[in-house]
């Protein structure tokens, strides 16, 4: 099957954040089915990247919010692929709600994939305005989970005929074996995970309460919070989030065994960190996300979870691969981490689950089922286009 020449649209690196993360990795992902010397990333930026050093090789061109030439550029770059895939989040392109990203994909004459990573249940007009442009003018669009094209098809008005179902991709797990070996089980305290960028809205204050009432265990279990602090939350009140989650764990007496581990990690590094957890918790305030690239990862891990109600969680713990538990409710969330901690064939079963979830989630897998949706999405805009094209020529 012929390569083909696919350009990439969304935050990229050196930008730390998660959607960051997931361009370059499907990226990756699809390389097989890509000629990567012409599959090039549009990187989105707030501001321009003072540094050209910072720029990956694959970055063709820099669009930053209040560029009046960008679109033209952008066009420019589009002209000659096959397909673009457009990562969308209200915030990263400018104008508001970020619809400057609408006049692109109308005038670009490429087939077009836009991968949503945040469905609201209550948009406001204008967001509501944007996503319904934005899916009418692409050829398809992707979301993440099946609660997140419920929401789409409830709370906008769009053609449901677009919308396909690929998860989000996790990277290929290191198993305990793989760390320890064999014949050396891990050492130390259970070990409760919670990872991402930090900031309100974690549900990090809840997360801690629930820890604290775990003081009576036989062996005391400690609490990784591993993650930067927001760049927007750091630019606008420094660490005074963080600050307020070490007070909070002081003064319920556990922060000897609460860990706040700020350290940038690459994934190897943070694959290494989810393997030698036993719990992953996600106490998330939301009770709209869609899609959660932590809670993939740690299914893909075959890591037990423990997650407030949201939608995506709701959908993928179902089957059994975690605990679902109330928003705001510390006594529930610690009476699952209890029962995963002190209840071996309750862990071993919750394990199992994962794991059996997680072998469709590794990026090649994702890559695969995106480069499928590629070649179909080119065949039908060319098929459809063809009796204009006979038109033309009568």
């Amino acid at each position: 099957m012929e390569l083909l020449h696919v350009a990439f649209i969304g935050t990229y690196a050196p930008t730390q954040c998660g959607l960051a993360t997931f361009t370059s990795a499907l990226r990756r992902a699809m390389s097989p089915g890509l000629s990567l010397p012409e599959s090039p990333v549009i990187r989105v930026l707030e501001a321009p990247v003072p540094i050209e050093a910072s720029r990956p090789n694959e970055v063709t061109y820099d669009w930053h919010h209040g560029d009046q030439t960008a679109i033209e550029q952008v066009l420019a770059v589009l002209a000659d692929r096959d397909l673009c895939v457009i990562q969308h989040e209200y915030g990263i392109f400018d104008g508001p709600d970020g619809d400057e990203i609408i006049e692109v994909i109308e005038r670009s004459a490429v087939p077009t994939i836009v991968v949503l990573h945040t469905v609201l249940a209550r948009p406001t007009p204008t967001q509501r305005a944007v996503l319904e442009a934005v899916i009418a003018a692409a050829s398809v669009v992707v979301t993440q989970s099946f609660a997140a094209r419920r929401a789409l098809l409830k709370s906008f008005s769009v053609d449901a005929a677009k919308i396909h179902v690929i998860p989000h991709g996790a990277a290929p797990n290191i198993s305990a074996t793989d760390l320890n070996g064999p014949s050396q089980p891990r050492l130390g305290a259970p070990t409760i995970l919670t990872w991402g960028l930090i900031g309100p809205g974690k549900g990090l204050e809840v997360a801690i309460e629930a820890f604290a009432r775990l003081d009576d265990l036989a062996v005391a279990p400690r609490y990784i919070i591993a993650g930067q602090t927001h760049p927007k939350v750091l630019a606008h009140e420094g660490e005074r989030y963080r600050d307020s989650l070490k007070a909070l764990a002081d003064k319920l007496n556990v922060s000897d065994r609460v860990v706040f581990d700020s350290r940038y990690r690459t994934i190897t590094e943070l694959n290494t960190l989810i393997c030698a957890s036993d719990i992953v918790l996600l106490p998330y305030e939301s009770r709209e996300q869609v899609t959660s690239g932590v809670l993939v990862e740690a299914l893909a891990s075959g890591k037990p979870v423990v997650a407030t109600a949201f939608p995506h969680a709701r959908e993928v713990l179902a089957s059994g691969a975690g605990i679902v538990v109330p928003h705001d409710a510390p006594e529930a969330m610690a009476s699952a981490l209890r029962s995963l901690l002190t209840d071996p064939n309750h862990s071993a079963v919750t394990s199992a689950h994962a794991e059996r979830i997680g072998r469709g989630l590794f990026w090649p897998e994702i890559g695969r089922r995106y480069l499928a949706l590629a070649h179909l999405t080119i065949a039908t805009e060319a098929e459809s286009s063809q009796p204009l094209l006979m038109n033309a020529g009568a």
